[in-house]
């Protein structure tokens, strides 16, 4: 049981609370349901950080696009320049759970709760997004891909506050989707999922950045299957041999969602579908927004 809440003023109240052992909370979408089902108590102490303006907000930069730790998913799910430039950070943000997960659920919060099911995760690895950690004497910036250690474990100390991802800017040319296998379209959690961002010159693949959601311990890129597409017209073959790729790197578990086998079986045709949206976007042509009800 909370022994101790109190609301910060500011990110320095925030950070001054948290270094002495309270545990931040925004929209609780996590912390508390965690709570309600018996699976983690509430902390001690908790400090809330959801009238922390400095900490809200969505805006260009200079070199992309910063996404405050208090965005909502249904904020960047809407947001004209994800719709445009990020796709499949829309893809993901946009299936999140239920309406009220995304109307209250933060990017920061999901990142930090650091499940291997998260929707956002793969779409930020591949778009090569970073996070800025803050403590009350320093900060640091740490790339997506290198925050997860584990099951809701990351790089981020004790003392440290998640405050802002930073998107970079994309190229001319690139397509992007997330797609996960869906049972229902409302509070879903992802069985299995995957991320391509994709960027053609031509008909020529000249990046590819492919990722897997509850395949692995932890959000994981597939080099592998990145490499088979470099250089090459994503053609069929090329595809399938990419999404094998992704689906032989894959290291599912059993559990009460699906079997390992089940989850091994469907790693190959969620890729497939992922990199044919991207493309798709990629090659100028429209795919709609969640990716996973319009892919083939």
């Amino acid at each position: 049981m909370t022994s101790a809440f109190t609301t910060a003023a500011t990110v320095d109240d925030a950070l001054a609370a948290i270094a002495t052992g309270a545990r931040p909370i925004a929209g609780g979408t996590d912390l508390v349901v965690g709570d309600r089902q018996g699976k983690a108590p509430l902390p001690d102490a908790l400090v809330a950080i959801h009238r922390l303006a400095e900490l809200s907000g969505i805006e260009e930069t200079d070199s992309g696009l910063r996404l405050g730790a208090l965005a909502t998913h249904a904020e960047i799910a809407a947001h004209p320049v994800v719709r445009e430039r990020l796709t499949a950070l829309a893809d993901a943000s946009a299936i999140v759970g239920s309406h009220a997960t995304r109307a209250h659920g933060t990017l920061g919060g999901n990142l930090m709760n650091a499940s291997p099911a998260m929707e956002t995760g793969g779409p930020l690895v591949c778009l090569d997004a970073s996070v800025e950690l803050r403590s009350a004497s320093d900060s640091r910036t740490v790339g997506v891909e290198e925050l997860f250690t584990g099951p809701g474990r990351t790089v981020a100390g004790e003392d440290e506050l998640l405050v802002a991802v930073h998107v970079p800017r994309v190229g001319e040319g690139t397509g992007s989707a997330y797609v996960r296998l869906e049972y229902r379209r409302q509070m879903e959690i992802a069985v299995v999922g995957a991320t391509a961002v994709l960027t053609l010159d031509g008909d020529e693949v000249t990046t590819a950045r492919i990722a897997i959601t509850a395949l692995a311990p932890t959000i994981r890129r597939v080099r592998e299957a990145e490499a088979v597409l470099v250089g090459t017209a994503a053609g069929a073959s090329d595809v399938e041999s990419a999404a094998r790729a992704a689906a032989e790197t894959a290291s599912p578990i059993s559990d009460v969602r699906a079997s390992e086998r089940y989850r091994r079986a469907m790693a190959a045709v969620i890729a497939r579908r992922a990199i044919h949206a991207a493309l798709t976007r990629a090659r100028g042509e429209r795919v709609p927004i969640p990716a996973s009800g319009g892919t083939t």
